[in-house]
């Protein structure tokens, strides 16, 4: 089944259109694809999709003329998410900004875990 070409733009094989890897028509992208251009979905379900790598890779595809701009978030959500990246990155036993986030399996930053947490984790 190697070197199959996943052309079914009725979606009678697949459910859904499907294209092979970079045959996608032009007013279709994907998710990163949107984000690229400042847009998002919306809601909208998938217009089609992408197969490569013998099936087993896929990529949904979203109609450009129906995504909307991406939201920006409000000065309460960033200073929500600051406080919560702020907490991660406090060490619990000395209260400092260790500048890095703490892995949940640490019980503290490095300078102060004891050789014996050091081989646990």
């Amino acid at each position: 089944m190697s070197g199959r070409i996943y052309w079914d733009p009725t979606g009678a094989e697949f459910g859904i259109p499907t294209y092979p890897y970079r045959m996608a028509p032009k007013g279709l992208a994907t998710r990163r694809q949107l984000t690229a251009l400042g847009l998002r979905p919306a809601g909208q379900d998938v217009q089609a999709q992408i197969l490569w790598r013998r099936g087993k890779r896929v990529a949904y595809l979203y109609a450009v003329e129906l995504a909307k701009p991406k939201r920006t978030p409000t000065a309460a959500q960033l200073a929500a998410l600051e406080r919560a990246m702020q907490a991660r990155r406090t060490c619990p036993r000395c209260l400092r900004d260790i500048g890095y986030c703490l892995r949940k399996r640490w019980p503290a930053c490095l300078d102060c875990q004891t050789p014996d947490e050091r081989e646990a984790a």
